[in-house]
């Protein structure tokens, strides 16, 4: 690759956010820092000011001047974690007289506070990245042979440009602020101090129904959500159970005593459908079935071959569970449900029977 042909090559990078200044850590690395490689257009290098966790892009555009086809790559070289970002291009040739465009993606790991450990007094933490986008020479087109060849220097640098990345902690309370007042660090720093002791508390509330729903409230509040609507939190439940059991409790509550409370009951704890339209009612997955039987009852009952002298079940029901194929069910537990259930005066026969056992019947 000529020397014509690389200086015919202009980047430039063109942050896609509003620049915002270093209030931390004093000012951003001068440009004799660079060396040679400071050699810039003007004295302002592109910046990039993130969050954790948000993304941010810069825009790299590419003006190709000399008169034949060049291959290319990009890479950055500095102090930022390869992890961070991503290229994403059109493709890695430019005709002669042809502008292309790139876009490098930054993302920090939202973690990147809280999973630093302790730092010692003469420790700091790195907050302000300075790199530099480089333009690699890649092989060039040979157009008499349709493929492509190596160039003379195929690691060549063809141009670069360097720039800034500040990584700052989310900070609300200076944008109350007028803008002179948000340029001075002391007021930034001092306001994060109350922001970091009551923003806490203003997110619990705006979010307080979450912390009053089983559902998403986090596991350590299950207790005491339980204790709310009088439930007997169980340690054999799973986690998901009880925030299914705690939530639905007044139902339970209410409906105790009939064939539906128990039903719903047995579903919460299996996770089996309380009705499955695909199988016929004698094979459905919670099946309560009455059968009463009276016995000899003076007046009513008929003396012949299938009278029933003595004893009887006039209150009786029959209960059969249909789990999934590998599935568990612990079967004390399920009759310490129906016998919290049900009324005092009935009996029930319980069976569990797979679908794997039903197929062999």
């Amino acid at each position: 690759m000529s020397q014509t042909d690389r200086r015919t090559l202009s980047v430039q990078l063109l942050p896609m956010s509003v620049p915002n200044p270093p209030p931390v850590g004093g000012a951003a690395p001068s440009l004799a820092t660079w060396g040679a490689l400071a050699n810039t257009e003007t004295s302002m290098l592109p910046s990039l000011c993130l969050c954790p966790g948000e993304v941010g892009e810069l825009l790299v555009r590419l003006v190709h001047q000399g008169d034949r086809p060049l291959r290319y790559s990009l890479q950055i070289n500095g102090s930022i974690p390869p992890s961070w970002y991503r290229f994403y291009t059109e493709g890695l040739e430019l005709q002669p007289n042809q502008a292309a465009e790139a876009v490098v993606r930054f993302q920090p790991e939202a973690n990147f506070f809280e999973a630093r450990q302790v730092l010692q007094p003469d420790q700091t933490l790195t907050l302000d990245y300075q790199a530099e986008l480089r333009v690699q020479a890649l092989a060039a087109a040979d157009s008499s042979l349709e493929s492509f060849t190596a160039s003379d220097d195929p690691s060549e640098l063809l141009a670069s440009k360097p720039f800034y990345l500040f990584l700052r902690p989310r900070s609300l309370y200076p944008e109350f602020l007028p803008a002179v007042y948000q340029e001075v660090d002391f007021i930034g720093r001092l306001l994060k101090v109350f922001e970091q002791s009551f923003e806490p508390a203003v997110n619990t509330w705006q979010t307080l129904w979450a912390y009053l729903d089983p559902l998403t409230a986090p596991e350590s509040l299950l207790p005491f959500l339980a204790q709310w609507v009088g439930w007997q939190n169980e340690v054999t439940w799973s986690v998901e159970q009880q925030r299914s059991l705690i939530r639905r409790a007044m139902e339970i509550y209410r409906w105790r005593g009939t064939k539906r409370g128990l039903q719903l009951y047995l579903h919460l704890y299996t996770g089996l459908p309380q009705h499955d339209p695909t199988r016929s009612p004698e094979q459905q997955p919670i099946q309560i079935v009455s059968s009463i039987q009276n016995g000899l009852v003076l007046g009513k009952s008929d003396f012949g071959p299938n009278a029933i002298l003595g004893g009887g079940r006039p209150f009786h029901f029959n209960v059969t569970l249909r789990p999934n194929q590998g599935q568990f069910l612990d079967e004390l537990l399920v009759r310490s449900i129906i016998d919290q259930e049900k009324p005092a005066v009935c009996t029930y026969d319980l069976a569990i029977a797979p679908i794997e056992d039903l197929v062999h019947v």
